[in-house]
């Protein structure tokens, strides 16, 4: 399994996963892994949480788009990789999450039979 969601589905997850992260690491700066996935956990009281085989995946193809980058950190005899917003990363969060929220408020409008705010 992806994603454990008991409130949410796996699709509406996986397609805010990256904007998701992009707006964490604009937030802290940078982090790692774990630590993204204990935020979003925290974030959503446990309603959200995501998995190592979602999150590395989501992780690698922002690498690979330059949205992100990555620092090894030693830790004794362990590695720890920060991630941390590219300057082409920190203009797609903001597109990204712009048009994540006027995604969800035009479904909203749809499924509560109102018009969308930006047409009133």
């Amino acid at each position: 399994m992806m994603y454990i969601c008991p409130m949410h589905t796996k699709e509406l997850i996986k397609g805010t996963l990256s904007t998701i992260i992009l707006t964490l690491l604009r937030e802290n700066g940078r982090m790692y892994g774990y630590e993204i996935s204990r935020e979003v956990k925290e974030r959503t009281a446990g309603k959200i949480l995501i998995k190592e085989g979602s999150l590395y995946p989501a992780l690698h193809k922002l690498l690979d788009e330059g949205m992100i980058s990555k620092e090894e950190v030693a830790l004794g005899k362990r590695k720890r990789i920060y991630y941390k917003l590219t300057k082409p990363g920190m203009e797609t969060t903001e597109a990204q999450v712009n048009d994540l929220v006027s995604f969800f408020d035009t479904v909203q409008a749809l499924i509560l039979n109102e018009r969308p705010l930006s047409n009133a």
